[in-house]
């Protein structure tokens, strides 16, 4: 198995030399093909500024990001935007459909920039459609569809190039629970049926608990880190209050 994502000793600060700010703090793990792994922490502790960074919608102030073998931190303009393209996948909280395309287009999108065949296109778009029950929206616009049909069409247009990567921010964020756990259902079976690599950011326990592995930001630091293992989801689950609870907080307040 081989290393998707690596981070090594990142840092990232704001603000001025009269006024900095640490959001990130010497920062290192890895993330290996075909892992769902999740990223909690309080408010402010720097989950998403991390995310930012491996997304390279921030750039980092030292420390590195390995993508494959690829050191992204080194990349400008052009590289950089084909690395987002073929590279990553993306999941909004807010979804950033299209709001003049269909589902369809929307999901096709990518891969006619990548100019690949119509025949290919319509075939990777009806697969994905089918594995995440969005076939009766393809020709909807984002305004005719519910908030779950939106983000699973988000999931499928960001799984149909198959990117190294899926990074996920707070993906169940605007979604009711009905909503939420058949995304994050289909969000699991795409990682093991498609051994789609994920990476997601949220503050919720039970969107957590379906991922393999969590990581506890604080202060910009890792705090800890649990498996799931052999675990069922609910004993996972059941775990990660314990840590929610000695990160000092309820779950509500704190993550």
């Amino acid at each position: 198995m081989s290393t998707i994502l690596k981070l090594e000793n990142v840092e990232k600060y704001y603000g001025s030399k009269s006024n900095l700010t640490k959001a990130v703090d010497r920062i290192s793990f890895s993330v290996e093909e075909g892992e769902f792994v999740g990223i909690m922490g309080a408010s402010g502790s720097g989950k998403t500024t991390l995310l930012n960074c491996i997304s390279t919608i921030d750039r980092v102030t030292s420390g590195r990001i390995y993508v494959g073998k690829q050191d992204i931190t080194l990349l400008r303009k052009n590289a950089l935007n084909q690395f987002r393209r073929e590279q990553l996948g993306f999941i909004f909280q807010d979804f950033n459909l299209l709001d003049t395309l269909t589902a369809y287009e929307n999901i096709a999108l990518a891969l006619s920039i990548q100019n690949r065949p119509v025949r290919e296109i319509e075939t990777k778009v009806a697969e994905l459609a089918a594995q995440l029950g969005i076939e009766g929206v393809m020709n909807k616009y984002s305004y005719q569809m519910s908030g779950g049909q939106k983000q699973r069409v988000s999931a499928a247009r960001a799984l149909i190039t198959n990117p190294k990567l899926v990074l996920a921010d707070e993906p169940t964020g605007a979604l009711d629970s009905k909503s939420a756990r058949y995304l994050l259902e289909s969000m699991e079976d795409m990682n093991q049926t498609r051994k789609a690599t994920i990476l997601m950011v949220t503050h919720d326990a039970f969107t957590a608990s379906y991922a393999n592995r969590i990581i506890f930001i604080k202060d910009g630091q890792i705090f800890n880190e649990i498996r799931k293992g052999t675990d069922s989801r609910k004993e996972f689950f059941n775990k990660i209050i314990d840590v929610v609870t000695l990160l000092g907080g309820n779950l509500n307040d704190a993550l």
